[in-house]
């Protein structure tokens, strides 16, 4: 059994062999000369997200809007929810496959590798350019709480649009700090290096900044939550609130922060407050999304729509995840993740419709139909532009599976079992029925493993991957949990990332450490 308590050390994994030899000889094949454009790129990146500049100083964030008003500062949020996707977190994990007939560059394969990137902060599906967008974001929440106060208009929405911007200045760093420092450890999080919580609009053309510990970085992060979430008013959102932090997105949030922080009894709270006396409400009813479909696409686009109740925040977001590129489940991982339950059926709600990526092989991609394809312009006459998605950031599911598994770790099994029981209905066709006598079953019944132990493996393992599926959160789990990953390549060779690999931390990308002056992660 893989998931245990996290006190409880896994079995050694084992010995890594010479997989990354053949990735070095794939980068060796390419150009890898680093250009001063390139240079200038991630220079600038970093001055818009960290430290400003002369002009950037001058006008708004957004080159728009003057500050005058409560409408224009709330319009000035819509550019404080990140446009960087952490997609490419599924391609440091353990659901996908090498697979055949998908584009490699050479920042996906380093992705792959576990090896720092050095991307251009521009460069889609990199931590570079998540770590850029995302202080770009945090810079629109803190220019207009600065400001806030000596705006006029009405109090209520002066405090809802303060409640927004704490709230995506929180999850901006929340975010953050989980990809680029060590997951929080209560025992070392005080002494853990997190990354810079900036409160404040820059005043300097270059400003230095500090890497607050891990611990200080989550005691910012709730703080501005919960006054974010006491203040938050989705009524002034003018029929767009999906898009914004609402009150249920900001619950959703809480769910996933204290469960992150290890704080059981909190998440079972805030995940409580959210789904009420009916938890299914906020959990998607596949079949009969599937039954409305025209085609795929329409499928999809109910799927992710603002009406569908399960959905708490969506923000759009720049990915090439249909786009052919990187690294993919293979048609043998996809089946066996799917086909893996006790109810003896293939999961056929989540499995299909899914799309081929890399050619029709078993060693092709499988993508599932979760996000539609969408492509913005750079003008209307060009066919330059980025790819992008409507990204489901918060939903009811997660919130669902973040309560069973607080309750599985505090022992309290029968409540845990009554929230699978609510996916299970919603995600097994014939809505089977689940009980700890079936989980134990599908274990094979082993003896001296609690119940606990088992259910915890059963959430971790067997649902959250499934329900989860290319949506980036199977890295935290990972990192969570200690789990070590093995990624394999097609001359037979094998990599892996243990437990307790320093890797698992994100490297700080090299224009920060060089000129925001801030220390790089170990290796």
């Amino acid at each position: 059994m893989k998931c245990e308590m996290r006190n409880m050390k896994q079995n050694s994994p084992p010995t890594a062999v010479n997989g990354q030899q053949y990735i070095k000889k794939q980068l060796w094949a390419m150009d890898y000369r680093r250009w001063t454009t390139s240079r200038l790129w991630a220079i600038c990146g970093l001055m818009l997200a960290l430290t400003g500049c002369d002009d950037y100083l001058d006008e708004n964030p957004d080159n728009r809007v003057d500050l005058d008003n409560l409408e224009k500062a709330a319009q000035l949020l819509t550019n404080a929810y990140s446009e960087s996707s952490y997609y490419f977190t599924e391609w440091m994990g353990d659901q996908v496959s090498y697979t055949q007939g998908t584009r490699k560059r050479q920042n996906e394969l380093r992705i792959y590798a576990w090896e720092e990137v050095n991307a251009e902060p521009t460069d889609q599906d990199t931590p570079e350019f998540y770590w850029s967008a995302t202080y770009n974001s945090i810079a629109h929440a803190n220019e207009v709480l600065s400001v806030l106060d000596q705006l006029p208009g009405e109090e209520a929405q002066r405090q809802a649009v303060r409640g927004e911007a704490l709230l995506t200045r929180a999850y901006g760093h929340f975010m953050l700090v989980n990809l680029f420092a060590k997951h929080y450890d209560p025992q070392s999080a005080n002494t853990d290096l997190g990354i810079p919580y900036v409160t404040a609009p820059e005043t300097e053309f270059i400003q230095t900044y500090r890497r607050a510990t891990v611990q200080e970085v989550y005691d910012q992060v709730e703080r501005d939550m919960l006054e974010g979430l006491e203040l938050v008013n989705g009524s002034f959102y003018r029929n767009s609130g999906k898009y914004h932090f609402t009150r249920p997105a900001a619950l959703a949030f809480a769910s996933r922060f204290y469960l992150y922080k290890y704080d059981f009894e909190s998440c079972v709270f805030y995940s409580s407050e959210l789904l009420g006396a009916d938890p299914g409400f906020y959990v998607k009813d596949l079949a009969d999304l599937l039954e409305q479909r025209i085609n795929t696409d329409d499928y999809i686009r109910l799927r992710t729509s603002p009406n569908e109740p399960a959905n708490l925040l969506l923000i759009r977001q720049q990915t090439l995840m249909y786009n052919n590129v990187g690294f993919y489940p293979n048609t043998n991982d996809y089946q066996d993740l799917f086909s893996n339950n006790p109810f003896g059926s293939n999961d056929d709600l989540r499995r299909d419709p899914a799309f081929q990526i890399g050619g029709i092989s078993v060693d092709g991609g499988l993508l599932a139909a979760k996000f539609e394809a969408l492509f913005q312009r750079t003008s209307l006459t060009s066919g330059v532009g980025f790819p992008y998605i409507i990204f489901m950031a918060f939903r009811g599911e997660e919130v669902l599976l973040n309560r069973a598994e607080s309750y599985a770790i505090l022992n309290r099994i029968d409540e845990a079992i009554a929230d699978l029981q609510v996916l299970t209905r919603r995600r097994y066709i014939g809505a089977p029925e689940i009980s700890m006598e079936i989980v134990r079953e599908f274990y094979g019944s082993p003896s001296g493993v609690s119940d606990r132990d088992l259910l915890l493996d059963y959430i971790i393992e067997r649902e959250r991957p499934k329900e989860f599926v290319h949506e980036g959160l199977r890295w935290f789990d990972i990192k969570r949990y200690g789990f070590s990953v093995t990624h394999n390549y097609p001359d037979g060779s094998t990599a892996t990332l243990t437990e307790d690999d320093n890797r698992k931390a994100l490297q700080i990308p090299e224009a920060a450490q060089e000129i925001g002056e801030l220390r790089p992660n170990p290796r």
